[in-house]
């Protein structure tokens, strides 16, 4: 008699799944995988998993240290929630500091220090959406870049920690995205909001799946993506 049930499908758990890079993310990788849909509104969640095949909620304040339960095994982490704040150091206090680091780097070393068991059994991959303030920073940008510094650090660790469990680490660094929190960062350096210099979620997604597809035997670890016009 033939076995006809369907292949089980990789699970990935994306954070900051309920809109811009993290929802293009999750749902590029929603036609091969189970997504966990990361978020901090049940209703925003519930309507991305809503477009999916197959979905769960993952439903928590990341930032404030809240991990919902995570499967047993565990094929893809991909760490897209993200903040920016603060402009320069003399007008920055230490309050915004916190927050910043608090969702840009504690949450994702939390989280992945928690799921750690269930990546190291599906001999899985971590994917931390940084950005190219992880490599340069600016008047004004200090505070995200030093967080997405930070980001670089802990990824470059983790993945040298881990290679002997079989866990790789890529780290996606992509230009200026066309997302809400772009349009929030260009309205605060006073530039004019022109998608034609801007890279689309989509093309971020893209980035990601192709360190999620490449065969375990190798790995991207650093991959960046830069909008291919500059004004």
């Amino acid at each position: 008699m033939t076995d006809t049930a369907p292949p089980v499908r990789p699970t990935a758990l994306v954070t900051g799944a309920t809109r811009g890079i993290g929802r293009a993310i999750a749902l590029d990788l929603g036609r091969t995988h189970h997504v966990l849909v990361g978020g901090r509104s049940a209703d925003a969640v519930a309507a991305v998993v809503a477009e999916l095949p197959s979905a769960a909620p993952f439903v928590g304040d990341l930032g404030a240290g809240d991990v919902p339960t995570l499967p047993d095994r565990l094929d893809v982490l991909v760490h897209s929630a993200g903040v920016e704040q603060g402009t320069t150091v003399a007008d920055t206090p230490r309050d915004v500091w916190e927050q910043v680091f608090a969702t840009n780097l504690f949450a994702v070393a939390e989280l992945t220090r928690v799921a750690l068991p269930a990546l190291r059994a599906a001999r899985g991959i971590v994917v931390p959406i940084n950005s190219g303030s992880g490599f340069h920073s600016g008047p004004g940008g200090g505070v995200y870049a030093a967080s997405k510094f930070a980001l670089r650090a802990f990824a470059d660790a983790l993945r040298e920690e881990e290679r002997g469990n079989g866990v790789r680490v890529s780290s996606v660094h992509p230009g200026r995205t066309d997302s809400d929190m772009q349009r929030a960062l260009t309205e605060k350096l006073g530039e004019d909001y022109d998608t034609d210099y801007y890279l689309a979620p989509s093309d971020v997604a893209d980035a990601v799946r192709t360190v999620v597809d490449l065969p375990e035997r190798g790995t991207i670890e650093s991959l960046a993506i830069r909008p291919t016009r500059r004004r």
